[in-house]
C-alpha cells in the first residue's frame, strides 16, 4: 500500500529539509511520500544501486541524531519506526530519478532540486541577518545567565537590601535579616552596640566557622562578661571591648560593608526601626576603631 501523497511545492518540500553533520538532508520517509512508494520500496531500490550512493550522498542518523530529530518535530508517525532513518544530500537526492526510473521520479527530483537551491538563496541572502539573530541570542543568554545567578543569589540570602524599615511585630523577619547577614559573613564581624545581652551573643552563634567576632559597646557589666564566659566555653570565641563613642549601632560585615541600624541587636523587630547600607566608609570606620584601641 502506498504511502499517502503530500503536495510536493518546494515550500513543502523546504519544511523537510534538515541538517546534520554540516550539510543539508532529506529523511528517506519524507522522499518517499514525494515519490509516491513505501519507505521499504524505496530503500529497497536504493540498495540495488548502492554504488550510486556513498557515504557523502546517503547515510544512517545514529542514535543521538535521531533523538535529537524526534524532539523537534512533533508527529506521531515516529511511533512505528523500528529503525534509524537514512538520510539523502542533495547530490544523493539527484541520483533517485535514475534510480526509481519513472516520470514521476524524475519530476518529483527536479522540484526537490529546485528546493535546495531556493533554500540556499535564502540563506545566502539573509546571513547578515541570521548572524545579527545569533548575536541577539548570545547576548540574551547572558543576559538569561546574569538574571538567573541574581535571583540564585537572592534565593541564599546573599543580596540582601541596601535600605529599608522593620515595623513592630515583624520580630521574626528583622531577627531573620540580621542572622543572613552573620551567616554571609566569610572572615570578620564588628558589631557597635551600646545594649548587648545574651541574644546577642546567641544571635552571633549563627555565623560561619573561623569567622571573628569583636563587640564594641559602651559598658561591660559582670552579667555581660559571665554571658561572655559561658559562650566562649562553648563556641569560637567572642571579643568585647568598651567603647564609648558611638551612640547609633552598626555591624561591620567582613570589613567592607557597614549596616546602621536603628535598634539594638536585642530589641530588633519590638518597635519600628530603620536601617541602611554603606560601602564606602568602612575602611574609615576600622581606621578609626584601631585608633581607639591604640590609644
Amino acid at each position: 500500500m502506498k504511502e499517502e501523497l503530500i503536495p510536493s511545492n518546494e515550500i513543502v518540500i523546504q519544511n523537510r529539509i534538515y541538517t546534520f553533520r554540516g550539510v543539508q538532508v532529506m529523511l528517506d520517509s519524507d522522499l518517499a511520500i514525494l515519490y509516491g512508494v513505501e519507505t521499504k520500496v524505496f530503500n529497497q531500490a536504493v540498495k540495488r544501486a548502492i554504488e550510486r550512493f556513498p557515504e557523502s550522498y546517503r547515510f544512517q542518523l545514529t542514535e543521538v541524531e535521531f533523538t535529537n530529530l524526534r524532539s523537534q518535530i512533533v508527529t506521531s508517525s515516529w511511533g512505528g519506526t523500528r529503525y534509524l532513518p537514512y538520510v539523502f544530500t542533495e547530490q544523493g537526492i539527484s541520483m533517485l530519478s535514475a534510480v526509481l526510473r519513472s516520470e514521476t521520479a524524475i519530476t518529483t527530483s527536479i522540484r526537490i532540486i529546485n528546493a535546495f537551491v531556493e533554500m540556499r538563496k535564502f540563506i545566502m541572502n539573509n546571513a547578515q541577518m541570521f548572524q545579527r539573530l545569533e548575536s541577539v541570542e548570545l547576548k540574551q543568554l547572558e543576559t538569561d545567565k546574569r538574571i538567573d545567578q541574581i535571583w540564585d543569589a537572592l534565593d541564599i540570602g546573599s543580596v540582601k537590601p541596601k535600605q529599608g524599615i522593620f515595623y513592630d511585630g515583624q520580630v521574626y523577619d528583622a531577627y531573620q535579616f540580621v542572622s543572613d547577614l552573620i551567616r554571609n559573613a566569610k572572615r570578620s564581624l564588628i558589631l557597635i552596640d551600646n545594649y548587648v545581652d545574651d541574644s546577642v551573643l546567641t544571635l552571633l552563634t549563627k555565623r560561619q566557622k573561623n569567622v571573628k567576632v569583636t563587640i564594641y559597646t559602651k559598658q561591660i557589666s559582670k552579667q555581660l562578661q559571665l554571658d561572655l564566659i559561658k559562650h566562649n566555653e562553648q563556641y569560637p570565641a567572642i571579643m568585647i571591648r568598651e567603647f564609648k563613642q558611638s551612640h547609633d549601632r552598626f555591624l561591620i560585615v567582613d570589613g567592607m560593608d557597614i549596616y546602621h541600624f536603628g535598634a539594638s541587636l536585642k530589641d530588633i523587630g519590638k518597635k519600628w526601626f530603620a536601617f541602611s547600607k554603606f560601602e564606602k566608609e568602612a575602611l574609615n570606620m576600622l581606621s578609626k576603631l584601631d585608633n581607639e584601641n591604640t590609644d
